[in-house]
């Protein structure tokens, strides 16, 4: 029986193609290049992402996952906020995959049942051969983890750290992003986004698809006046912007 924490759809499906390692912009020097290698079974290093939110730490992790399936190995990515309190049993159905993917041990911290299943899993996939990538806000020191002996396996992975993009990186980000799906954007239009929108790359991204579907059912292109109309007051300008 399959387990329901981990999705169903043809694996190809699960990595979206915006979120693939050759469309990240702006991580640390060599992180991609490791990234990519580990994936693909050319380096056995166990890899930490940590950064805040918005940082792209998921984007990674999926990244590394469809790198993984298109060199023919077997990829999961388990993001922990499905599966508290039953983190044991997802981890357990991933057994016999050549790359886990953990995001979020942010949420199992302070749980002791998950932290202990995480720990178990860590060894398992140590013995197995297992390639694992782990993915939090915060380096395993500053995790409020109660397991120490888990604190230390993490501490042991390779770390790649994230920072939050500055306005000319969520800039490339969008142009890349429209460019791949033929949409006709001002650089205007980017401009106005940018002073209204936080720096969480995820939450730009989520209204940028939405304003894509907007401008494909009215066959226009994304201009600052298309946007007014689209959006209305929604978005106030940032303060300072």
């Amino acid at each position: 029986m399959s387990d329901p924490l981990v999705p169903q759809l043809p694996l190809a499906l699960r990595y979206p193609p915006d979120q693939h390692l050759d469309t990240f912009v702006g991580a640390p020097d060599g992180a991609i290049a490791l990234l990519r290698a580990v994936a693909a079974g050319e380096a056995r290093d166990w890899l930490y992402v940590s950064g805040p939110a918005g940082a792209g730490k998921t984007h990674l992790l999926l990244g590394s996952c469809a790198h993984a399936l298109a060199t023919g190995a077997r990829p999961a990515y388990l993001p922990l906020a499905s599966a508290a309190g039953r983190v044991r049993d997802a981890l357990e159905s991933l057994e016999g995959m050549d790359l886990v993917a953990v995001d979020g041990l942010d949420v199992v911290a302070g749980h002791r049942d998950d932290e202990v299943a995480l720990f178990d899993f860590h060894n398992r996939a140590r013995a197995n051969g297992t390639r694992v990538l782990y993915a939090a806000d915060a380096r395993p020191d500053a995790l409020a983890l109660t397991l120490p002996d888990l604190r230390s396996r993490l501490g042991q992975c390779i770390g790649i750290a994230l920072t939050p993009p500055d306005d000319e990186a969520r800039r490339e980000v969008l142009r890349q992003r429209a460019q791949r799906r033929g949409l006709a954007v001002d650089e205007a239009a980017l401009d106005w986004l940018l002073r209204r929108v936080g720096r969480d790359l995820g939450s730009l991204t989520q209204l940028f698809d939405r304003l894509d579907r907007a401008a494909l059912a009215a066959q226009r292109r994304l201009t600052v006046p298309f946007l007014r109309e689209v959006l209305g007051r929604e978005l106030e300008p940032r303060q300072g912007g």
